[in-house]
């Protein structure tokens, strides 16, 4: 029988990330410690642990004398996410190519079965969640666990950003998830195929498809490169 602790902790730690990543828990808003204790059925000492551990991945910010809060989305932190976001999927789907695993594989094709069902419902949160999920299991087939702490970090902020790309709407947005969905499948093909370069394409091509509803959500200003596209190498 499980750990009755054990099982509140895990509970707690899966409910604050669902909470974080679907904006449920707004970015920079505290985690008053009484309420989470009261709410996950926890004492201090292992909230604290979870709220730790949230923090190492970074969904949480942990304040010396002023508690824990959702981590923010501030002008400063989204530039480096426009400027990143590019480079560190497109190395992801390279890398995954090159070391993706037949059980790694199965689980992508089972991540991508669950967001073309969600695709095919309502639900905002089961579509931005399926998607998140699909994009971590290439980070995963990865195997660098550099390149995969970026990619966590960087799932973050895409999620909770793309749960505006994910509400249902009529017209070019379904066209456009559609698509997304497609790159989906073919990242698979890639993946199973061998083709690094095609891969790496559409990992690009995939981040340029949201890339416009990401910028009409944040609009964030003088960024000295255009929003997603890598900066400019100085010639030697």
């Amino acid at each position: 029988m499980p750990n009755a602790r054990g099982t509140a902790k895990s509970a707690a730690y899966e409910d604050l990330k669902r909470a974080i990543l679907t904006l449920e828990r707004e970015p920079g808003s505290p985690l008053e410690e009484s309420e989470l204790c009261d709410q996950y059925g926890l004492s201090r000492t292992p909230l604290r642990e979870v709220l730790q551990q949230l923090s190492g991945e970074g969904y949480v910010t942990l304040q010396l004398h002023r508690g824990a809060r959702v981590s923010d989305m501030t002008h400063y932190t989204l530039r480096d996410f426009f400027l990143a976001a590019p480079l560190i999927y497109s190395a992801v789907l390279r890398l995954a190519v090159q070391n993706a695993t037949p059980r790694q594989i199965e689980a992508l094709k089972e991540a991508q079965d669950a967001f073309r069902a969600a695709l095919g419902s309502s639900d905002t949160t089961a579509r931005a969640l399926t998607n998140d999920q699909f994009h971590r299991i290439t980070g995963h087939m990865a195997g660098n666990s550099y390149l995969l702490a970026s990619l966590d970090r960087l799932l973050i902020d895409h999620t909770r950003i793309a749960m505006t790309f994910f509400r249902p709407k009529a017209g070019a947005n379904n066209d456009r998830l559609e698509l997304a969905s497609q790159q989906h499948d073919e990242m698979i093909a890639c993946i199973e195929s061998g083709d690094e370069d095609r891969a790496s394409e559409l990992a690009l091509e995939h981040w340029a498809l949201s890339r416009d509803q990401i910028e009409l959500f944040v609009m964030p200003e003088g960024l000295e490169a255009p929003l997603g596209a890598p900066p400019k190498q100085k010639s030697a």
